[in-house]
């Protein structure tokens, strides 16, 4: 993976992770993705871990490097390719965090409470996407080859 496209992912991890805890203090329909990566941490680890005390810091770190590892996959050979993959991640990526959680036996509500909840989970997830896409294009800019 280039650094210019793990940068990239960052940026979009960070869009998402900023959205959604800026989002949740004035909306109380808002997804708590926060809720979400510390319901995954508990389930899946050791009951016995001393770092289950405090979850939040746990949870946001794993989703900064797990969402920016994921969105630097957007790279596409075309500027409008790389929004495309970025769009199309972010939607993949929404439609998993509202339908997985329950399958997976843990609590979903944080993320899909409300019709309104579910819609700003993909849309979170889209925009980062989106911002990941924009941040690959121009750390890639001079880069692209070009065809007459």
């Amino acid at each position: 993976m280039e650094l210019k496209n793990a940068v990239g992912g960052l940026a979009g991890a960070a869009a998402l992770t900023l959205i959604n805890q800026g989002v949740a203090k004035f909306d109380k329909d808002a997804p708590r993705l926060d809720l979400l990566g510390m319901n995954a941490v508990a389930k899946f680890a050791k009951p016995k871990l001393p770092v289950l005390k405090n979850l939040f810091p746990l949870a946001i770190g794993g989703d900064l490097i797990s969402n920016s590892l994921y969105y630097a996959m957007a790279k596409g050979d075309t500027q409008q390719s790389t929004y495309l993959r970025g769009a199309l991640l972010g939607l993949g990526a929404g439609l998993g965090a509202i339908t997985l959680p329950q399958k997976l036996g843990m609590a979903s509500g944080a993320v899909s409470r409300k019709t309104q909840t579910k819609v700003m989970t993909v849309a979170w997830y889209v925009i980062g996407g989106l911002v990941a896409a924009a941040a690959i294009n121009l750390l890639n800019r001079g880069n692209r080859v070009h065809t007459a």
